[in-house]
């Protein structure tokens, strides 16, 4: 079962840190929500000192830090879906966003991604604020992505079984999901 709390969406070029974008995640009653949250989880606090908002990060890869353990419990899990994704890198020697799919008709695929409800200033002209906001998980790329970016690409999940463990498995058994898809899973979009 799915509840809907975004309605229909606009079509969007792309979706950018800090505004909103839909996820799906466990509601408080054990129902799956769509919904809307903004993308950038809260920062560490080192990170803040002397900064007076806080613009959230985008991509997670350290879980093992004090910072995010308190975030992934299944129900801060969530499902970040997406048809293609973008990679900063140098095409043909200009710095341009590359973009990649599982293949060209650009299936739908998910995010590993966390979620919180958060209060925060996010930005000076809209003061605090208390919001959902999420992240999704990075991991060491595969070939195609190295080929662009060699820090890091998403963790993505392709199959329904992959979903079910992010939203419902215990950490020891969700972790595991953090890791590159195979060399050949991703086709460069031109």
């Amino acid at each position: 079962a799915l509840r809907d709390s975004v309605g229909n969406l606009e079509p969007g070029s792309g979706l950018y840190p800090d505004y909103a974008a839909p996820i799906v995640r466990s509601g408080v009653d054990g129902v799956r929500e769509l919904v809307a949250a903004r993308w950038g989880m809260p920062t560490p606090p080192a990170y803040l000192e002397g900064r007076r908002v806080d613009k959230g990060v985008t991509n997670i890869r350290n879980v093992g830090s004090p910072h995010w353990r308190r975030w992934l419990g299944a129900q801060h899990r969530c499902l970040v879906p997406f048809n293609a994704f973008s990679e900063p890198g140098r095409d043909d020697g200009n710095y341009a966003p590359v973009w990649f799919a599982l293949d060209e008709t650009r299936p739908l695929a998910c995010f590993a991604g966390i979620w919180t409800e958060w209060t925060s200033t996010r930005k000076l002209a809209e003061g605090e604020v208390t919001i959902d906001v999420f992240g999704f998980l990075t991991c060491p790329p595969n070939a195609e992505v190295a080929a662009i970016h060699p820090k890091a690409m998403p963790a993505i999940l392709t199959t329904e079984a992959e979903r079910e463990t992010w939203l419902s498995a215990d950490w020891g058994v969700a972790k595991l999901l953090q890791r590159p898809l195979p060399d050949g899973a991703l086709v460069r979009l031109k």
